[in-house]
């Protein structure tokens, strides 16, 4: 917190510093005998009429009257990383959507448009990388028109918490009516201690087969669901067989020095043994083996199972991404 030469708590920013990453303290105004502080960290994404709207690393976005506030200053925009290779977001943005491709994309401008007949949110939201070419009023009504010829509801995809991520465009969503449905984080980590596993017992292979997708969460997929699914520069399945269904699953997707995990799921019934683990090892030791040395992973904030299962493998949070979806104007043209 910033403190002048005198000892006082110091406000050092402004409405000028919109866009910046922030650092603030406010009094709490709870009402309670005692004066109470808070601290919050985040971008500035508004300061109207005497109200900060700051955008956190989670998404979460926090208003601050201005008469509450008591010290401030801006930060630096990369917020420190216990561990994990380096990479910016849009590095890590383009390598996960390379990995899990869409049925069709469409370019607007720096954003992309994509559709899979609705098989995951991933695979049919705006991946939104710069300047949609277009004021963002008449973006969002393209993107909508498009989603809409399509059957489908409009998602954007956004992220929060590093440098080059999209607080600004969250908090204009927001305005604008749009609702934030999921919010999950991308983690990395090293390859080589994930692969310094026990691997025995673990099928390879090219192609999501019967056996694998008995076990996937995702029942009844589709032809366009096995589209994405196989989709990527170079992507293996993992299968741990059992007596009706594989005991375990896992896919991984190597692309130049990045490994990413995804569907890595376990028979409940024989949790907690370590498969998982087994799982990702003989991913690992395959990517390794095409170059890889990075990991990144997907894992939706409540999961503390999976959380506590990579912190373990070294991973650790890079980002946290939101998808938002258009609002409900039943009845209105597109």
């Amino acid at each position: 917190m910033e403190i002048s030469a005198a000892g006082r708590l110091v406000v050092r920013i402004s409405a000028a510093d919109v866009g910046k990453r922030v650092s603030v303290r406010r009094l709490d105004e709870t009402g309670g005998p005692r004066q109470n502080f808070t601290d919050t960290v985040g971008v500035l994404t508004s300061w109207d009429d005497g109200v900060l709207m700051i955008t956190r690393r989670d998404g979460e976005r926090v208003r601050i009257p201005e008469s509450a506030l008591v010290a401030g200053k801006v930060v630096p925009a990369e917020p420190a990383r216990r561990r994990g290779p380096a990479a910016s977001y849009e590095e890590l943005a383009r390598i996960t959507a390379r990995g899990w491709r869409p049925v069709e994309s469409e370019r607007l401008g720096e954003w992309e448009l994509r559709a899979a007949s609705g098989f995951t949110r991933r695979a049919n939201s705006v991946l939104p990388l710069g300047d949609p070419g277009l004021p963002l009023d008449e973006a969002l009504t393209a993107v909508r028109r498009w989603y809409g010829d399509r059957g489908l509801p409009a998602y954007i995809q956004t992220a929060t918490g590093a440098a080059g991520t999209q607080e600004a465009l969250c908090a204009e969503l927001e305005a604008r009516g749009w609702t934030r449905e999921v919010t999950a984080e991308l983690w990395t980590g090293a390859l080589a201690p994930v692969a310094d596993r026990e691997t025995s017992g673990v099928v390879l292979s090219r192609e999501a087969d019967a056996d694998w997708l008995a076990r996937y969460q995702r029942k009844g997929v589709s032809e366009v669901a096995l589209r994405v699914l196989r989709s990527g520069p170079s992507v293996w399945f993992a299968t741990v067989p059992g007596a009706d269904a594989p005991a375990a699953i896992g896919r991984c997707v190597v692309d130049g020095r990045w490994a990413g995990f995804a569907a890595v799921e376990v028979d409940p019934s024989l949790r907690r043994r370590g498969l998982a683990s087994t799982v990702m090892a003989a991913l690992a030791r395959r990517a390794l083996d095409e170059g890889a040395s990075a990991a990144w992973l997907q894992v939706e904030s409540d999961n503390a199972g999976a959380r506590a299962l990579y912190d373990g493998m070294g991973f650790a949070a890079h980002h946290a991404y939101h998808h938002y979806r258009e609002p409900d104007v039943s009845g209105e043209a597109r």
